[in-house]
């Protein structure tokens, strides 16, 4: 039995869940109001993306919906499936489970407890045809939207005409980011050439910055100039790896993570999975959360690309103008962007 399973029965009697490295959750007072449960995804609370995008919306919903909340940071597989049921037997209202790796997880909790409502952010349905459950609620994104953009922004920037993708884990909503972004590459600059690596084919493929900076790298090396993660904190990484090559500029990925590396970030393309997560609760404390996908892009606000101030300044006028025209055109459904 792991660590984090062993304290569970005496965590439970005083509502304080323990995390890894020391780490321990926040429960708000109990008062009879919505009890909302989130468990993170791989690369846990500090990432500093898409974790702490789905916590800052966790927090809003403490503050605007009265939600009473706690968290979880499970270490495996067996964790994640255990923390969601740890928070549907203690008849949460919701439990929301923070990316992809947990969707087949809260599909089976789900069925297991129906009178529990469950979301997961990132969920991908039954590859086998089965039904989603009544009581989930999938949060997709079109990230290949806001790949889009930041591909068009990074060809338009770049001097050598070589530009490079940094993948976490080599799966389909991965593949997302890396379609959208090499053809808002090619939008621009049908010369251009774009360099790929996947940093693995398993869920550490997210919590690898040594193994992302070596990636980035030998991109480098071979004339890249300027480089879009989509990799968790693996992507750290590719931000050191920036820092010690004056030429090259990082993109980010999730949230604006400008401050990973001031000076050395371009833009960052953004995944609204704070308003996901607030969204999801809010709907549920007015008794109008719904089943089945909810997928947001950027006509929906829930993809974007940093493209105004403090954190934008090394992007020139004329590379915005060009690419929020491209946005425009997405939008307005001129254009449609690749997602294989």
């Amino acid at each position: 039995m792991k660590a984090w399973s062993v304290h569970l029965g005496l965590l439970v009697a005083v509502a304080a869940l323990a995390l890894p490295a020391g780490r321990r959750t926040r429960a708000t007072a109990a008062t009879g109001g919505l009890r909302v449960g989130l468990v993170f995804d791989v690369g846990g609370l500090g990432d500093k993306s898409f974790n702490d995008a789905a916590y800052a919306g966790l927090l809003r919903g403490e503050k605007e919906a009265g939600a009473e909340i706690e968290m979880l940071e499970p270490s495996g597989a067996a964790d994640r499936e255990e923390a969601l049921r740890l928070f549907a037997a203690r008849g949460f209202d919701l439990v929301i489970g923070v990316g992809f790796i947990f969707s087949r997880d809260i599909d089976g909790v789900a069925r297991a407890y129906p009178s529990v409502r469950f979301a997961c952010v990132d969920y991908s349905p039954p590859f086998d045809g089965t039904a989603i459950p009544g009581n989930v609620t999938g949060l997709a994104f079109r990230e290949e939207e806001g790949a889009f953009l930041v591909g068009a922004a990074a060809a338009l920037t770049s001097k050598s005409g070589h530009v490079g993708f940094v993948g976490g884990m080599d799966i389909p909503l991965i593949h997302k980011f890396d379609a959208g972004y090499r053809a808002g590459v090619a939008a621009v600059c049908p010369t251009c050439t774009v360099h790929g690596t996947y940093a693995g084919t398993t869920p550490e493929a997210f919590r690898d910055p040594a193994k992302g900076k070596t990636i980035a790298l030998s991109q480098i090396s071979g004339g890249v100039d300027v480089i879009f993660h989509a990799s968790g904190s693996t992507g750290h990484g590719v931000f050191e790896a920036a820092k010690q090559h004056p030429s090259v500029l990082a993109i980010g990925v999730d949230a604006d993570q400008w401050n990973e590396a001031p000076g050395k970030v371009l833009t960052s393309m953004t995944k609204q999975a704070d308003v996901a997560v607030f969204e999801a609760i809010r709907a549920t404390k007015e008794r109008r959360l719904s089943s089945g996908i909810t997928v947001l892009g950027l006509a929906e606000g829930g993809v974007d690309w940093v493209h105004d101030g403090p954190h934008a300044t090394l992007l020139t006028a004329p590379v915005v103008e060009r690419v929020e025209a491209l946005r425009r055109e997405i939008v307005a459904k001129k254009r449609v962007v690749p997602s294989e």
